[in-house]
């Protein structure tokens, strides 16, 4: 980290010419690169450097002298100081389009390919309210924002979103635009009961407090369930919340608690009470059921998963005989969703209860022709595996960000399979696997495909197909 000079602190007139990575403005300074917080490609902006590096710099805009075409106005009173929904001040066309700009320059960088071909990015059905689950957090000790300041008897207990880098900073949500009705009104209802009755709210640097996490989920077919985790055993105060819950918001689907003294928050080793209703709700694609319980792994844009898994299908061109290996199947989402077009599905998970989701959504839709299998990857997919479950006439690989293990990679390129249908949520691992699988596969389709509107964050699916052998005659 550079000291900065205080006469190099600011600069004037910098042009923004490129989103970056992580969605920030893009501009240059005597060819100094400068990554600008809330900038826009096409804005004029004097900037502030905050840090310095050997190699770019780190900025917040002071002025805007000139605004960008794609700049529109913020619908979000958190917008800002939220670290959720950072490209809402762009309008929605330019999203798109500087998505599918990032997805080409990762293909053609990384995996040297060409994508003159990539095909229209898939817009999002919806761009506001299109999230089926939501993660809320209470802390005694909220984020005070220049409003808040103002106020000497500023109310400390926050209901909301981690502020970026803060991991013991909770900003207090009033109104979210991620998720529908009624997850508004349920998260400001509990947020107003626990202050007015007493009930302490989370102190994450000594692991103290009543009142941990909130979360909700809800499916297209209207039902939702709500999860309260608290910090500790006091059974008063969990009936008086859970009762308060199920009073105002008496058709829940699924109404769940928690009681998680870990020091983490996850709750993937805690034990689910039921307080009422059932411990899952129901989603709906296709004719298909899906169980979605508190744990449950699910595409979180509900509408535009469909889509998605709608263009892996047209990408594979099944003709109804296929033995169909599905990679990183999650709760079998795509494994149970093609079923009805192939002949077998084979679905590996390294997350067991994942695969338990999976083979429940088999049996209750009546799908006989999936087997699912827990492990990791590389460990599963194996040479032994091939020969024992038969060769894949279709991979569909859907990895976590960090994409294919290089020995999963290597399994690919030694099983052959004609074609891979890649779908990936980052496309710089994607274009590095690519890279290597091109030693015996051809990019034949690329889309991209939104699934997160106002962020930076993109889908993208590619159709991989095997290079005929060429025979040389001696």
């Amino acid at each position: 980290m550079k000291k900065i000079p205080a006469d190099k602190k600011q600069v004037q007139n910098v042009l923004i010419t490129d989103i970056a990575e992580e969605g920030k403005g893009l501009g240059k300074s005597e060819e100094l690169v400068i990554f600008v917080e809330k900038a826009i490609p096409g804005d004029v902006v004097d900037i502030e450097i905050y840090r310095k590096k050997k190699n770019f710099a780190e900025a917040k805009i002071i002025q805007i002298v000139t605004p960008s075409e794609y700049r529109t106005d913020s619908f979000c009173q958190h917008f800002g100081v939220c670290g959720g929904c950072k490209w809402q001040h762009m309008t929605y066309e330019a999203q798109l389009k500087f998505k599918q700009k990032s997805v080409n320059d990762a293909l053609e960088r990384i995996a040297k390919i060409d994508t003159s071909s990539t095909e229209t990015i898939l817009p999002s059905f919806e761009t506001r309210y299109y999230r089926n689950k939501l993660e809320f957090t209470f802390s005694h000790k909220r984020w005070l924002t220049d409003v808040d300041v103002q106020d000497e008897h500023q109310d400390m207990n926050a209901l909301g979103f981690h502020v970026p880098l803060r991991f013991d900073k909770i900003l207090n949500i009033e109104t979210c635009y991620l998720q529908g009705t009624p997850s508004n009104e349920i998260r400001n209802s509990v947020r107003a009961f626990a202050v007015e009755n007493g009930i302490s709210f989370y102190d994450i640097r000594n692991n103290e407090g009543a009142l941990r996490n909130l979360i909700i989920r809800t499916s297209t077919t209207g039902e939702v369930m709500v999860i309260v985790v608290f910090a500790y055993v006091e059974e008063t105060q969990i009936q008086l919340m859970m009762e308060h819950i199920k009073g105002q918001f008496g058709d829940l689907t699924s109404l769940l608690y928690i009681v998680n003294q870990k020091k983490n928050d996850t709750i993937f080793d805690q034990e689910i009470h039921v307080f009422s209703g059932r411990d899952y709700i129901l989603e709906d694609m296709e004719g298909l059921s899906f169980k979605i319980g508190p744990k449950s792994f699910y595409q979180t844009n509900s509408l535009q998963a469909y889509e998605l898994y709608s263009l892996t299908r047209e990408f594979a061109g099944f003709k109804g005989d296929e033995l169909v290996y599905d990679l990183y199947t999650g709760a079998g989402t795509i494994a149970n969703f093609i079923a009805r077009s192939v002949k077998h599905v084979i679905g590996i998970e390294y997350v067991p209860t994942a695969i338990e989701d999976a083979k429940e959504n088999s049996l209750l839709n009546g799908i006989s022709n999936t087997t699912f299998f827990a492990g990791d990857m590389k460990d599963v997919l194996t040479p032994h595996f091939a020969n024992e479950h038969g060769k894949p006439d279709v991979i569909i690989t859907d990895p976590p960000r960090a994409g294919m293990h290089a020995d999963v990679v290597q399994r690919l390129l030694e099983m052959e399979a004609p074609k891979i249908v890649y779908v990936s949520c980052n496309a710089a691992t994607q274009a590095r696997d690519i890279f290597l699988l091109k030693e015996k596969y051809d990019t034949v389709r690329i889309r991209p495909v939104d699934m997160f509107p106002h962020t930076q964050h993109v889908e993208n699916v590619v159709l991989l197909t095997l290079r005929p052998v060429v025979h040389t005659e001696n």
